[in-house]
């Protein structure tokens, strides 16, 4: 089995920059703040040989082509491109992140 290679998108790099900021903004540590980043990456990582092991997201009872990984407070919304697993977003959990996706609430 091949693994697959991870793209992030713009949108998706600056999400896990505003979350080291904030792990940073709450902890006053570089080393922190990194390490909960690079942990958080490594959580996507691990869907690499198995892309579709992630959560399936629905919207309206329909597949939307997305997966999601789970870590701590977040969620990372990917989809399988070829053979990329392309990172779109990053956000938190609590938030109503289906309008951030598809811009509007279900």
């Amino acid at each position: 089995m091949v693994a697959y290679k991870i793209r992030y998108t713009p949108a998706a790099q600056k999400d896990m920059e505003d979350i080291w900021d904030g792990v940073f903004e709450v902890s006053y540590d570089f080393d922190t703040a990194d390490k909960y980043v690079d942990d958080l990456a490594d959580e996507i990582a691990k869907k690499k040989k198995a892309p579709m092991s992630g959560i399936p997201l629905y919207y309206r009872g329909l597949f939307t082509g997305f997966y999601s990984v789970n870590f701590k407070a977040y969620k990372a919304f990917y989809r399988i491109n070829g053979n990329c697993m392309e990172v779109i977003r990053v956000l938190l959990a609590k938030m109503d992140y289906m309008k951030v996706l598809f811009g509007e609430s279900e």
